[in-house]
C-alpha cells in the first residue's frame, strides 16, 4: 500500500517482540494513513494485539522503530503514548467497578477545583457535567453517576469508546469493539468512528467479524504468525482474499454442518424460572444434536445457561437429563453427570490464567490421573498434547503459562478442559466470540463431530450466521421469556429477529 508520507499518521518498522519461548513478532511493518479506518485482520496469535501493545507503550519492543505524524517515538510506558494522542479500547474490559462513569472516564485527570490546595479535591461537579457533555454527543442514555458495576458489559464497551473519545486522541486503537454489544449499538459506534475520521482522527481497528471489515474499512493489513503478509486498500480485497492471506489456505466452509443421527433426549427444561430474570422457559436438547438459543443482549440466554449447569439459583421449575427429574446444586453436580460449559468470559471463568496449558486441561478431569494420593503425570501429559493436537492450539508446548497464548487459543483451552471428561451435554456459550475465521472453522468441525458421537451440544450466539450455520433446532429468547422454537428449515434470519424483538413484524 503506497500512499504519500505526509499522508502517513503512523508507521511502525521491523517491530520485533519476544516473549519466553515465543516470538510473538517478526520484523512487523504497519502504516497507517491520517483519518481513515485502518483495520488489522489475521488468526489468534497472529501477533495482532502484541503488535497494538507495543504501539501504546504496554509492551517494550526488542527491535524496531515507530514514527508518529511524522517524529520517532520513544514509549517508555502506557501513560507517554497517551500524551501524544494514542489511545486504545482493549478487547478485556478493566473498569474500577465500584467508580462512576465519569470517575472511570476521568480516571487519572480528574479536574480540581482550583490551584494550590484547591488542587488536592476533585470538582466532580465539573467532571459529571463534561461527561454528561460527552455522553449526549453519542447519544448514549446513561446516568454519569451510575456505577460501572451496575452496567452491562456491552454498555462497559460503550464507556471505554467514550474515555478514548474524551482524551482527544488523533489515532484510538480498538480491539474487538463490537464483541459484546449489540447491533443498534454497532451502528451507534460506526455513526461516531465516521465522525471521529471527519475531526482527522485515525482509527486502527482489529475485528474477526468479515462482515464488518467491508463495512467500515479504507485500508486492510493481514498479519501471520507475528509477520506482515500484505497491506492493500480496502476496495482491492474481498473475502476470499482477505481468508487466504490470513490463514495462508483457503476455508472451503465456516459452517461444516452434516446431519447425523439425532438420539434420544439428554436435556429437558420446563417452566425454569427465575424471579426478575427469566420466567417460564422450556427448551430440550437430544443426543447427537446441535440447539442453538437466539436472542438479543440481555434476552436471558446466559442467565438460563447458568441456572442449567448449577451456577444460580432457580425458583420454580424442572430441569430433567436423561428423563431423570435432576437439580444442579453447583457446577460440580453438573459434572458428575457429564454435563459442561464453556462460558461467555472465558478468562474469568473458564481458565486459571497462572497455570500452564497442561493444567488447565487436566483441572477437571485430575480424579482421572489421580487414582490415588498422586497424580499420575506422565498420563495428564499424555492427555494433555492429545487435547492440543486435536484441537490445534498453538502454543509452543504444554507447559507454557496460559495467559501468554491468544484468545482463540485459550477458548480451545477451555474446550479441551471438558473433552477430557464423560461428556453428555455441553453447554457453549458464545464459543467463537474473539475467534478468527480459521479457528471458528476448526470449533465448529469439533462441534460437528462431538454431535456424531452422541453428545448434545446447546449453543448460545449472537452472530446469526453461526445460529443458522450449524444449528438443527433454534430457540429464540427475549426479555427473559422463551419466544419460540425453529426448525432448521425454518429458521431464517427474519423469522429469528422477528422473535428476539418480541415476536413483532
Amino acid at each position: 500500500m503506497n500512499a504519500p508520507q505526509s499522508d502517513i499518521v503512523l508507521e511502525m518498522r521491523g517491530i520485533t517482540k519476544r516473549f519466553p519461548g515465543v516470538l510473538a513478532l517478526d520484523r512487523m511493518n504497519l502504516k497507517v494513513r491520517r483519518a481513515t479506518v485502518h483495520v488489522l485482520v489475521g488468526e489468534n496469535g497472529a501477533g495482532k494485539s502484541t503488535l497494538m501493545k507495543v504501539l501504546t507503550g504496554v509492551n517494550s519492543i526488542d527491535e524496531g522503530e515507530i514514527y508518529f505524524r511524522g517524529e520517532k517515538l520513544e514509549l517508555r510506558d502506557a501513560t507517554t503514548a497517551l500524551s501524544r494522542g494514542i489511545s486504545m479500547i482493549h478487547q478485556e474490559l478493566s473498569p474500577v467497578l465500584d467508580m462512576t462513569i465519569a470517575e472511570n472516564i476521568y480516571l487519572g485527570r480528574e479536574p480540581t477545583l482550583g490551584k494550590g490546595i484547591l488542587s488536592r479535591f476533585v470538582d466532580f461537579k465539573t467532571m459529571v457535567s463534561d461527561t454528561q457533555t460527552l455522553l449526549n454527543r453519542l447519544g448514549l442514555k446513561y446516568d454519569p453517576r451510575t456505577r460501572m458495576r451496575d452496567l452491562s458489559i456491552a454498555s462497559m464497551q460503550l464507556i471505554e469508546i467514550v474515555k478514548a473519545i474524551s482524551r482527544g486522541a488523533s489515532l484510538i486503537v480498538m480491539d474487538e469493539p463490537t464483541s459484546a454489544i449489540s447491533d443498534a449499538e454497532v451502528e451507534m459506534l460506526f455513526r461516531q468512528i465516521a465522525d471521529l475520521k471527519a475531526h482527522d482522527v485515525a482509527i486502527i481497528y482489529i475485528t474477526h467479524k468479515l462482515d464488518e471489515i467491508f463495512r467500515i474499512a479504507d485500508d486492510i493489513t493481514v498479519m501471520r504468525d507475528g509477520q506482515f503478509v500484505a497491506s492493500d486498500r480496502a476496495s482491492n480485497y474481498d473475502e476470499t482474499k482477505v481468508i487466504s492471506q490470513m490463514v495462508g489456505r483457503t476455508i472451503s466452509s465456516i459452517f461444516p454442518k452434516e446431519n447425523v443421527p439425532i438420539g434420544e433426549e439428554i436435556l429437558s427444561v420446563r417452566n425454569l424460572t427465575r424471579a426478575g430474570v427469566f420466567a417460564g422457559v422450556d427448551l430440550n436438547v437430544k443426543s447427537g444434536e446441535i440447539v442453538g438459543l437466539a436472542g438479543l443482549i440481555g434476552a436471558g440466554r446466559t442467565e438460563v445457561a447458568r441456572a442449567i449447569f448449577g451456577l444460580d439459583p432457580i425458583d420454580a421449575g424442572e430441569i430433567r437429563l436423561n428423563g431423570e427429574p435432576t437439580h444442579f446444586a453447583s457446577p460440580a453436580d453438573a459434572i458428575r453427570f457429564g454435563v459442561a460449559m464453556v462460558s461467555e468470559d472465558r478468562k474469568a471463568e473458564g481458565l486459571v490464567l497462572c497455570r500452564s496449558v497442561l493444567e488447565n486441561i487436566s483441572l477437571a478431569s485430575l480424579h482421572k490421573f489421580a487414582p490415588g494420593v498422586f497424580i499420575n503425570d506422565g498420563a495428564e501429559r499424555s492427555e494433555a498434547q492429545r487435547m492440543i493436537n486435536l484441537l490445534q492450539i498453538k502454543t509452543p508446548s504444554a507447559t507454557v503459562v496460559a495467559d501468554n497464548l491468544s484468545g482463540g487459543n485459550q477458548q480451545k483451552i477451555v474446550i479441551a478442559k471438558w473433552l477430557l471428561g464423560d461428556l453428555r451435554l455441553l453447554i457453549l456459550d458464545e464459543p467463537t466470540r474473539g475467534i478468527d475465521v480459521g479457528s471458528k472453522s476448526e470449533i465448529h468441525k469439533l462441534m460437528v463431530q462431538l454431535a456424531r458421537q452422541g453428545i448434545g451440544i446447546l449453543m448460545i450466539s449472537s452472530e446469526l450466521p453461526e445460529i443458522l450455520g450449524m444449528s438443527d433446532r433454534v430457540f429464540v429468547m427475549s426479555a427473559g421469556a422463551m419466544m419460540g422454537e425453529l426448525k432448521r428449515s425454518d429458521a431464517t434470519q427474519e423469522n429469528i429477529m422477528r422473535l428476539a424483538t418480541g415476536g413483532l413484524s
